[in-house]
């Protein structure tokens, strides 16, 4: 299959936008010329900015699961017990990292179409005081669920445990409150909600983090996974410790500056009034959400349950074949389950609502699925419309 999809539809990455498409065409300078050195500082500057913290943000270069990996390796030490909080099939992964670094891992699981009960995290805490660190997914995007990570950063708090995040797709589509929750490591991806292309790990530490990372004996040092190596490293009188990802860096200045101009609260309100639209527009076809509850779902992208009748593989490719429309298939043991519209970053506007209600909605009546389009259409256009005579 050679003809490029006409919307890119899917849980990320994204579509980025065209001013980020031209920052990429940027002429790619040595890593060491002054210019490149006062982008590089003034980037982080403007993340630390677009992230409300105090302190400067880490990059580490690579895709947002190297900054995930690291995260483990290096705040998590071999005497630690870890609470690792599973919703979903990213929640259950990072478990497995977690397991090789501490003493003890212990879990909470729910069903992959429910979120994280704090209550439980309380009940957890009071039987085992000990634990040390609790990882969490905010934004689960294999089940397009929403985790209530303010209510859960509050119970670590009170139990003094350090507290480890996925923000990937969550960052720029909701408030993600750093500080304020608060959270202790909390890695962020470009590809997602901000509409930048993949290849970076964005991370808030915090000052509690960084004191338990340099206590670590076993926390990489001149390795891939070390984030204290890049710790200062967007100060221009500091050297590199390797060659950064210099076009992914143009990338995120324009992607960051395009997320400052339009503003934290307004890129909120656009993807949470995008995402209502998807959902009614489902759920006015007929097709039933995944999440269990529709507070739970993430504004970042919709889950779906697939309908009798139908493959989720046969609906996919025939929404992009015959209608330009790429979206996204379940993941991991949710594979045969469910299907997912991406609403992130340059496709959070509410056309891309209707584009993907109606290419969904279509392969599903063209495969034999009796769906009603049009109501679906106009149920995604009813809750975006801000039309008043």
């Amino acid at each position: 299959m050679s003809a490029e999809p006409l919307f890119t539809l899917t849980a990320g990455p994204v579509q980025p936008s065209a001013e980020t498409i031209r920052a990429l065409a940027t002429p790619v300078y040595d890593q060491f010329d002054p210019y490149f050195l006062e982008l590089y500082e003034s980037t982080v500057e403007n993340l630390r900015i677009a992230m409300g913290v105090s302190t400067a943000p880490v990059i580490l270069h690579g895709e947002a699961v190297l900054g995930l990996e690291a995260a483990a390796a290096s705040l998590i030490a071999r005497d630690d017990v870890v609470l690792n909080l599973a919703s979903g099939v990213y929640g259950k992964g990072y478990g497995y990292w977690a397991a090789r670094y501490c003493k003890e891992l212990l879990e909470i699981e729910v069903p992959y179409n429910q979120v994280i009960n704090p209550n439980d995290v309380e009940q957890m805490f009071r039987k085992r005081p000990d634990i040390a660190i609790v990882a969490v997914v905010h934004s689960e995007t294999p089940s397009g669920t929403l985790n209530p990570v303010r209510e859960i950063a509050a119970v670590c708090a009170r139990y003094g445990a350090l507290l480890i995040v996925d923000a990937v797709s969550s960052f720029g589509a909701t408030e993600v409150d750093f500080e304020g929750w608060p959270a202790d490591l909390v890695v962020v991806g470009p590809q997602k909600a901000l509409g930048g292309p993949p290849g970076l790990s964005l991370l808030y530490v915090s000052d509690r983090a960084w004191k338990k990372i340099e206590d670590n004996p076993d926390a990489p040092v001149a390795s891939m996974l070390s984030i204290s190596d890049w710790r200062n490293a967007h100060l221009a009188s500091v050297k590199f410790p390797f060659t950064p990802s210099i076009t992914e860096i143009y990338a995120l200045n324009s992607t960051i500056a395009q997320y400052l101009r339009e503003g934290p609260k307004a890129a909120w309100a656009r993807h949470t009034r995008v995402a209502n639209a998807v959902q009614a527009g489902l759920l006015g076809m007929g097709l039933e959400l995944w999440p269990e509850k529709r507070e739970h779902c993430s504004p970042a992208l919709t889950a779906f349950k697939l309908p009798t009748g139908c493959t989720g593989a046969a609906v996919r490719a025939h929404a992009r074949a015959h209608y330009g429309v790429m979206i996204s298939g379940g993941y991991g043991e949710l594979t045969d389950s469910l299907l997912r519209i991406g609403h992130m970053g340059p496709t959070a506007y509410p056309v891309f609502a209707a584009v993907g209600i109606s290419a969904v909605g279509q392969s599903m009546r063209d495969l034999g699925v009796n769906v009603d389009v049009g109501a679906g259409v106009s149920a995604a256009m009813s809750a975006v419309s801000t039309f008043t005579k």
